[in-house]
């Protein structure tokens, strides 16, 4: 993947905000926030509430392959990623170079970086950011560095939306491209202080609701707020109906030069990425994928691929006790990653394989074979109704 070389660096010279306010790292404010929970809890009826915890949660999985061990990240930030973006990135502990692990003691880590890559899952939002790795060949480039400081941004200042409207009691409407504009202008003053130069594509899907009239009162829906900017995937898939409800599409500069945030880009969150609100059901899987899964698989492998693992899944219902496997419940998720992360793989370690990548530069008048070699990246999500509410 090419970066983007015109020197336009200049455009991103914005003006950079405070830093933000971190709610929870404040033992007032969570007091606050509890007795505010407990008071909007009480009011609550059978239908929920615009102003309470919503109704639906994610049921999440991640999927990773790097086409190379991940870089250390360069000073100052110096640790490993942490086990949740809630926890900033440490500039105190000595670099260590590790492979992304999905599992660390058995618990699923929410963050991880996948070469350049970077991907995120929590029971709102997921992300798979792309890195364009390009910038590995500069002396100051750290694609890995700049997707994973979106991602981490972007995450935080989702929740921080969220607990804020929620402690106020406010009818919360999501706005990702807002919250996507502040973690890019964050990363421009993390890396900007240090000239660590890199570039990323994001996509993001955030989980919310709304209330629908059915037979005469109102009852909560699930809907999906979407951002897409670059190349990267967002694809809502309905096993019951064995359909594809919505993909995101690509952004190009030109073939293999995505849009892109950061170092000499004229790119920005607020005049270049796209958010679709999409409706979605129970039992809806959404996938945010990089484009090392999409340029090695065509949508329709993609969808069946998914589906059947999702078959699988539920047929050894009853292998490990009660748990519920209906639609790929209690685990399944983290089964569709993975088959699909190895499905890309095959194709892109194959150099006669036929792919959309070789399909794409064979349209554009380049000579190409086989699969793609890239960092590949899933997070599968399933739509569930939050029984804890």
């Amino acid at each position: 993947m090419r970066t983007l070389s015109s020197p336009t660096l200049a455009t991103f010279l914005t003006s950079t905000s405070p830093s933000r306010l971190k709610l929870f790292a404040d033992p007032l404010w969570r007091g606050r926030c509890q007795r505010s929970l407990a008071s909007v809890a009480s009011q609550q009826s059978q239908s929920p509430s615009q102003y309470g915890k919503p109704p639906f949660r994610f049921e999440t999985g991640i999927g990773l392959f790097a086409k190379r061990s991940p870089r250390p990240f360069p000073p100052p930030f110096l640790s490993p990623p942490s086990v949740s973006f809630s926890d900033p990135l440490s500039t105190h502990h000595q670099s260590r170079d590790r492979r992304a692990r999905a599992f660390v003691n058995g618990e699923l880590i929410k963050g991880l970086t996948n070469g350049d890559d970077a991907v995120y899952a929590s029971d709102y939002f997921i992300c798979a950011n792309d890195g364009v790795g390009a910038w590995a060949a500069r002396p100051r480039g750290h694609a890995g560095l700049w997707s994973r400081l979106i991602l981490h941004f972007w995450a935080t200042a989702i929740e921080e939306e969220s607990a804020q409207n929620l402690f106020e009691q406010k009818a919360y409407q999501p706005d990702p491209i807002a919250s996507l504009q502040t973690a890019f202008e964050q990363t421009q003053e993390a890396t900007g202080a240090h000239n660590w130069q890199g570039t990323t594509t994001a996509c993001g899907a955030q989980l919310h609701y709304k209330m629908v009239m059915d037979a005469g009162r109102q009852v909560a829906a699930p809907v999906l707020y979407v951002t897409n900017l670059g190349d990267c995937q967002v694809l809502v898939l309905r096993p019951r109906d064995q359909g594809v409800v919505f993909k995101t599409t690509e952004q190009w500069h030109w073939f293999d030069c995505p849009r892109q945030l950061g170092t000499n880009s004229p790119d920005t969150p607020k005049e270049n990425a796209v958010v679709d609100v999409v409706d979605l059901e129970e039992g809806d899987v959404v996938l945010a994928m990089s484009d090392g899964v999409i340029d090695n698989l065509w949508g329709h492998e993609i969808a069946t691929r998914v589906f059947q693992s999702i078959k699988e899944w539920e047929a050894k219902k009853g292998v490990d006790g009660d748990a519920d496997r209906t639609g790929g419940r209690n685990g399944g998720m983290s089964v569709v990653a993975q088959d699909l992360v190895a499905a890309a793989k095959v194709i892109a370690l194959d150099p006669y394989a036929e792919s959309p990548f070789m399909e794409h530069a064979i349209e554009e008048g380049l000579a190409s074979e086989g699969g793609k070699l890239d960092d590949i990246s899933v997070v599968a999500a399933l739509c569930v109704r939050d029984t804890e509410r």
